[in-house]
């Protein structure tokens, strides 16, 4: 971890912030690499923010509501690490969204980076994927800059390029 102030508070979401969620999942620049496209109603926005919460009941950890430390009542994001499923595998993933006005500011490595130490610092956690979209150049770097390394491929979406997983182990972990 490093000596710098943390710029972004994480809590757990709330039924209170379907709102937001729909807000930045439903805006078609947040989606540009997204093969589903912008979310369409507030009533998926609903449905996902269920599973979040159930998430975070059955398991304890999940996606987070992230803001910044100046002002801790408005969301700029979600994210952060949750099981997934990579087709039929079960994965631990870490994962993003951000509103357009938070880009470029270094956020998603700071919250990738509180996520990882989530997951082997308290959680003991031995691995963690990450999947992104082959064209989406600053995921990448931001899954680069912060130790996960390519792993495979995921042929997730009909008629396109697959997804590349990234993948970080545990630091006293040694894999295949």
């Amino acid at each position: 971890m490093s000596d710098i102030a943390p710029r972004l508070t994480y809590r757990r979401p709330q039924p209170s912030d379907v709102q937001r969620l729909f807000a930045i999942y439903g805006d078609p620049q947040t989606n540009l690499f997204n093969p589903s496209g912008p979310m369409a109603s507030l009533e998926v926005a609903q449905r996902l923010l269920d599973h979040w919460l159930e998430q975070w009941a059955t398991q304890g950890y999940g996606w987070w509501a992230i803001a910044r430390v100046e002002a801790p009542d408005d969301i700029i994001g979600f994210g952060g690490i949750a099981p997934m499923d990579y087709l039929t595998t079960r994965r631990i993933n870490l994962g993003y969204r951000f509103a357009v006005q938070a880009w470029g500011q270094g956020y998603a490595t700071e919250l990738g980076r509180e996520a990882l130490a989530l997951a082997f610092e308290t959680l003991g956690l031995r691995e963690v994927f990450g999947l992104v979209r082959p064209e989406h150049t600053a995921s990448i770097r931001v899954l680069e800059k912060i130790g996960m390394q390519p792993f495979d491929v995921l042929d997730d979406v009909a008629g396109k390029a697959p997804s590349l997983v990234f993948r970080i182990c545990h630091p006293t972990t040694a894999f295949n």
